[in-house]
């Protein structure tokens, strides 16, 4: 596949040379499968032949080591900065790489925003075609740092069908709109779930909540996610399902969901020209 190009991101915010675009993964609330998602559409995207990375922003309650299986300290070949790790054909920091297990972060706001952008800047990212960043849920100091400090190509905003759900998912995207970040559309997570034994599906969390915020709001939904036991049991072990079960019913969900949004970014403009070859230093 050819290499994706940079897109706008926001303000007088240019985007990194060796970063083309960054898409953040954020959710009004926690407990919807944020970091999940995040982590399985950075495997889908990889699947469809990008250079893809991904930055684990939610500092006070860093997953991603865990779901890639990943642990120990990365490198630092000079002292100043961090070699990513690399698993399943992506690239991988996390604040959860450089403390202990069990230590909570106890921070005020300045220095997670501080933990943010060091870790963005610091870390010797290849030539990444995407960088997917988990963001913390709501609407918090790490936010307003991305908006200021970190040039987004765009957001994705995970929410569950439920009422309770999408009302916070609304705020996260007025939050972005306010901000000058481009939502690139919905992910509505935990969508349905199919019983394995009977094969009967049921809205647990309700039905048609990402559609009618999508309607309100003129954002598309990127796809629909399945409440499933293997996507837990995968993440849970180190090796999502997309990488696991590749053939997989939820794994094509993601990957329809990847694509879907390689289709809202290519709406976006982009950065041609001199303009691109002085970014990427070519």
């Amino acid at each position: 596949m050819p290499r994706l190009s940079p897109h706008a991101v926001q303000g007088d915010l240019k985007p990194l040379a060796n970063v083309r675009n960054i898409i953040a993964v954020g959710s009004g609330k926690g407990g919807v499968g944020k970091s999940t998602t995040a982590v399985n559409l950075a495997l889908a995207l990889a699947a469809e032949g990008l250079a893809v990375g991904v930055l684990d922003a939610d500092v006070y309650g860093p997953s991603v080591p865990m779901m890639l299986g990943l642990s120990g300290r990365p490198d630092s070949p000079d002292g100043k900065t961090i070699e990513p790790l690399r698993v399943h054909g992506i690239e991988a920091m996390s604040i959860g790489l450089l403390v202990d297990q069990d230590t909570p972060m106890i921070w005020r706001g300045p220095m997670a925003t501080s933990a943010l952008t060091q870790l963005l800047n610091e870390t010797r990212w290849g030539d990444l075609d995407v960088l997917v960043v988990d963001l913390p849920p709501g609407t918090g100091d790490i936010q307003l740092t991305m908006a200021q400090k970190i040039p987004v190509a765009g957001a994705v905003i995970v929410t569950t069908p439920q009422d309770i759900a999408t009302l916070d998912a609304r705020k996260a995207l007025k939050m972005f709109e306010k901000l000058g970040i481009a939502t690139l559309g919905l992910v509505e997570n935990m969508a349905v779930h199919v019983c394995t034994q009977c094969g009967h599906a049921e809205h647990i969390f309700g039905q048609g909540g990402a559609q009618k915020m999508s309607t309100q709001y003129d954002v598309p939904v990127l796809g629909s996610l399945p409440l499933e036991i293997g996507i837990r049991e995968h993440g849970d072990s180190g090796v999502p399902i997309v990488v696991a079960q590749p053939d997989s019913s939820a794994a094509k969900a993601y990957r329809d969901t990847a694509r879907a949004l390689l289709a809202a970014l290519d709406k976006r403009p982009k950065i041609r020209g001199s303009i691109m070859a002085s970014l990427l230093g070519s």
